[in-house]
């Protein structure tokens, strides 16, 4: 059935099978994407959502690398926002409201349009594995397809097991049976394996809320969107999404059953997301508060289910729904089906190199939630990854690795490698050391590049970067020469209460204040007419803004990466004899041989390891 011997083969078609599937395809490896249900590919089996804080740099990064989830995003969106406009731009965080359906069927057809792909149904078992080295994989049918790399992106289908009060069975998603016998395979090639924990909360009938009781959260006046390239347009209609909360009598009634709920009765004993607790979790750990935010999330343009954002919970059904009545707006809620939460086997990724290759079985790749994490953007960051480094090593290649101040990727994967995670992983703005480096609007002069080095991204792409850079450093040349002058200047400053100029200066001088904006500086005449003229749309002038008014932090973030830059130059030898050094920490030791470091950089940045550890590597590496 399988003559061929595939390049790379991608166990799971999630968020991270797919990104992977589509790298590795397009790249030019022959590729199979081998899924136990080809109907729901890329399926959103929680929130119906792409980007949010920090996640939304994610999503820009992975389109500026050539994967396909900005444009999916762009495709499937019925709202845009950007969030955290109050405040600087390193944290500024694009996000959309998705249609779950279409989001689904978006994936589909792309990959399907992708060449080099190939498409099976069947779950996947076992590995085979010959003298350390993975060279294919078994389904449940007795298939032995072959290949030269693998990718496992199981999510949570490893021996997953869903918990409604003191219900539970086996499943991935409500709905879809678990993946089994794959984890106990790989145990026994002597991977370290855990449990996790996530939830889902209740889907609803729109029909039955009141919206009238509700505050309406509207998208941007002025949608942007995901994707750099031309592919996508940003929306021209939206759907609103709304917010209500929980009160006393909701918090009494989910306290009601407690005694039913796996999380408080021993049935889950497994670690959840801390940044996305389960409404009990809320309401148990805050008891002092008297409410919590509820976010009423449409799941689609011509569907009437609704997601309530902020009601994960694994309570009894009958608890869920008296509790959700209580809710203002949900007087008369129907539901669609009750939440849930899921435990999966995951394999903690101190056991991989950065290329998210294995350390202990060569050709085999770990992406996903399958290594602690949890997100749909970490999911699709950790795939895009994996399948350039599957191809790249079925082509005996380098690895391609992002650094920290490369790419909030970067950070994301070197936090898992060397830090390693005791419960679901998910990124923020605040983990990632040079966010002003990092910003949504610039990934792509970042990283599009390297994708076109790599041959994942046209040369019409890296024309159209270069050209945007251009225009920028065109625009920021133009207001560092040109002088505005006192009229115009004094009428802005004294409708924004400032102080006035006595004489004339440079546009720079006048952007660099915290309270003047770029459409301020619209109305002079001559700036007008030089965007015009140069068909500079309001992106380049963006762009321009931040790097006049942020100039010193993007310099000082610049500056320190530099000065940690030699650090990454530093090699240690591989399986480096940590032990023999007398003068390091019983707790270096044991830590620095278990992750493996390439780098003093990589050592310096796993916990517990202190500068005096550093110094005594240094010393040993004749430095």
């Amino acid at each position: 059935m399988f003559d061929l011997k595939y390049d790379v083969i991608v166990v799971g078609a999630g968020h991270a099978g797919c990104e992977a599937a589509a790298a590795a395809a397009n790249l030019g490896s022959q590729t199979l994407l081998v899924t136990m249900n080809l109907q729901n590919v890329a399926q959103m089996s929680c929130n119906p959502a792409m980007g949010g804080i920090a996640k939304g740099q994610i999503i820009r990064e992975i389109d500026a690398l050539g994967g396909y989830s900005g444009i999916i995003s762009d495709r499937s969106a019925i709202q845009y926002k950007m969030l955290n406009q109050s405040k600087g731009p390193a944290m500024w965080s694009p996000r959309v409201q998705s249609d779950r359906s279409l989001f689904t069927l978006e994936w589909r057809s792309l990959l399907e349009k992708t060449p080099n792909l190939d498409f099976y149904q069947d779950m996947v078992v076992d590995l085979i594995i010959d003298k350390d080295q993975v060279i294919g994989v078994k389904t449940s049918l007795g298939l032995k397809i072959l290949a030269t790399t693998v990718i496992l992106t199981n999510g949570t289908f490893l021996n997953g097991l869903i918990h409604i009060g003191n219900k539970n069975f086996g499943g991935g998603r409500a709905g879809e049976k678990a993946s089994t016998g794959l984890t106990a395979s790989i145990e026994e090639l002597g991977f370290l394996s855990g449990r996790m924990k996530t939830g889902t909360p209740p889907r609803v009938d729109g029909r039955s809320l009141d919206y009238s009781k509700m505050e309406e959260q509207p998208g941007d006046i002025n949608p942007s969107k995901f994707s750099f390239t031309n592919l996508t347009q940003p929306l021209t209609k939206q759907i609103s999404c709304y917010i209500t909360h929980t009160n006393n009598d909701v918090h009494d009634i989910l306290r009601s059953g407690f005694d039913s709920s796996p999380m408080f009765n021993g049935a889950i004993q497994s670690t959840g997301p801390r940044y996305c607790p389960s409404i009990e979790d809320k309401i148990n750990r805050f008891s002092d508060k008297s409410q919590h935010q509820i976010f009423v999330e449409p799941e689609g343009w011509d569907t009437i289910e609704v997601y309530v954002n902020g009601f994960s919970t694994s309570l009894p059904d009958d608890i869920q729904y008296k509790a959700l009545k209580q809710v203002r707006g949900f007087e008369n809620v129907k539901f669609f089906r009750p939440g849930y939460a899921i435990e999966y086997d995951y394999f903690p990724p101190t056991q991989l190199f950065h290329s998210l290759e294995t350390k202990r079985i060569q050709n085999l790749f770990f992406a996903g939630q399958i290594n602690g994490t949890t997100g749909y953007e970490e999911a699709g960051a950790q795939g895009l990854m994996a399948g350039i480094n599957a191809h790249l090593k079925s082509r005996d290649k380098r690895p391609f690795i992002l650094g920290r101040e490369e790419a909030y990727i970067g950070v994301l994967i070197d936090d898992l490698i060397l830090k390693g995670t005791d419960e679901p992983y998910r990124m923020f703005t605040s983990r990632a050391e040079y966010r002003t480096l990092l910003r949504q609007d610039n990934a792509d002069q970042r990283l599009t590049p390297k994708a076109h080095e790599l041959g994942l991204v046209s040369d019409e792409r890296i024309r159209a970067v270069e050209k945007k850079k251009n225009k920028g450093a065109a625009l920021v040349s133009f207001l560092k020469k040109s002088s505005y002058d006192l009229f115009h200047a004094n009428a802005i400053l004294n409708e924004k209460k400032d102080v006035e100029v006595k004489q004339t200066d440079k546009f720079v001088k006048l952007l660099s204040r915290p309270n003047i904006k770029r459409k301020d500086l619209l109305r002079f005449p001559n700036i007008s007419s030089f965007l015009i003229e140069n068909d500079m749309d309001d992106s380049i002038f963006e762009q321009a803004e931040i790097e006049i008014k942020y100039a010193g932090y993007i310099e000082k973030e610049k500056r320190t990466a530099e000065k940690l830059k030699h650090l990454e130059n530093i090699k240690i030898p591989y399986k480096f004899k940590y032990d023999q050094l007398a003068s390091l920490s019983h707790e270096a030791k044991e830590k620095l041989t278990k992750i493996q470091p390439k780098t003093l950089a990589q050592a310096s940045r796993i916990s517990g390891i202190n500068p005096s550890d550093i110094s005594v590597l240094l010393v040993s590496m004749g430095r």
